[in-house]
């Protein structure tokens, strides 16, 4: 009987090991870092009022000030304005999207109103006329937006999205033309996925025709954005793990109709996997090289391009990318917001914009979004706190 038991518990613990091979190898990236919950900045900011100053050591331009503009969000990821100038924030792990109005100015969200609720993890949002849209993990819907209300009705979902088991977050950006670009990360870490929409960006119109791949070797672009001026579409890349703590890097893309940005089989600048493809039956030469490249594992997520009057006449146009932070890196690395110097479609420098997300190896918060609202004071999302902050001229 003991030798039964000893057997069994043997062929469990087998099963376990073999468990977590093939989420290491096949997600890669679903743990979550670990961070003492004494540094836990939920608790530090329960006694702060929505709007104060917020009170943790963030360091930022002398010229600017960042506040506490809503708490008690859960995980706030999406970041987006209506027409008339009201945040809406989108949270995967309660399956809503909200909406933060602002309508006496003083700096802090009047209410935190449910606008959609039962979702199945939404992530991104867009508004193109009268509509409002949502990318959900195995759809893309619109509603009837209503400013005076702030009310969405549903109108229809536009397309199904493939479910992928891996990376789920799906963001959505819609151009002057009526263009509808979603981006869909990967089923894994590394690997040949049997779906074209997985790890690529998908376009349609704005009624949801015809949606097809536009761009493919992506493996997990979470945010996207449109050049204001040249109309392009940028992107935020994050490479593959497993590889150690400095390849393959984090990059920045202009993501083109027809490219291929090299994944599963190429990263960097047309550097073949090997680890991946030791018989090097694919070649990277068609691949198209990232314009910027990042360390690794900082988890690059929000972009947002600098149009604003409350920032120095000598960044206008530049690119703020939000650093989401390492998992899987002996040193933690990200946890902050930095700003890139673009001159065209090149970015020549890259400087930090805010930092102290990240005391020692505790996080205080992860920032995600980023999003201007028509004043120019700028938005940031924090999933680990719940929070979104408001950073304004002092």
């Amino acid at each position: 009987m003991k030798r039964r038991l000893v057997v069994a518990s043997f062929i469990i613990l087998f099963l376990i090991f073999l468990v977590l091979l093939y989420i290491i190898f096949r997600v890669g990236d679903i743990r979550p870092a670990i961070f003492p919950p004494k540094e836990d900045l939920t608790e530090s900011i329960e006694n702060y009022k929505v709007g104060d100053q917020v009170p943790f050591p963030l360091q930022i331009a002398s010229s600017f000030k960042i506040g506490v503009f809503a708490k008690d969000l859960d995980k706030a990821r999406d970041l987006e304005f209506s027409p008339g100038n009201t945040l809406l924030v989108s949270d995967p792990s309660s399956g809503k999207v909200v909406a933060l109005p602002d309508k006496n100015k003083d700096g802090k969200a009047d209410i935190v109103k449910e606008i959609v609720t039962g979702l199945n993890k939404p992530h991104g949002l867009a508004f193109y006329r009268s509509y409002f849209y949502v990318a959900e993990l195995t759809r893309i819907s619109r509603y009837k937006w209503d400013e005076q209300s702030l009310t969405a009705m549903f109108d229809r979902e536009l397309f199904a999205v493939p479910y992928n088991g891996g990376h789920s977050t799906r963001s959505l950006v819609i151009d002057k033309d009526g263009n509808l670009f979603v981006t869909i990360g990967s089923s894994c870490n590394v690997c040949i996925e049997k779906h074209d929409w997985l790890a690529a960006v998908v376009v349609s119109d704005v009624e949801g025709r015809d949606p097809r791949p536009f761009a493919k070797g992506l493996r997990n672009s979470v945010f996207i954005k449109i050049h204001p001026v040249t109309g392009e579409l940028w992107g935020t890349e994050m490479g593959r793990d497993l590889l150690g703590d400095n390849i393959p890097p984090e990059e920045i893309n202009i993501i083109l109709s027809g490219g291929d940005y090299g994944w599963p089989y190429c990263f960097d600048e047309k550097i073949h996997d090997d680890n991946f493809d030791s018989k090097r039956e694919h070649s990277c030469s068609k691949t198209t090289s990232p314009i910027w490249k990042m360390q690794a594992h900082s988890a690059p997520l929000g972009l947002a391009f600098i149009d604003s009057k409350q920032f120095p006449t000598e960044w206008q146009g530049d690119l703020l990318v939000s650093f989401h932070g390492s998992w899987n890196r002996t040193t933690p690395t990200g946890y902050k917001i930095v700003r890139l110097n673009v001159e065209g479609n090149k970015i020549i420098g890259q400087e930090d914009f805010i930092t102290g997300f990240l005391k020692g190896s505790s996080a205080l918060g992860r920032p995600v979004d980023l999003e201007f609202d028509k004043d120019g004071s700028l938005y940031i999302s924090d999933d680990k706190v719940g929070a979104v902050y408001k950073v304004s001229k002092q």
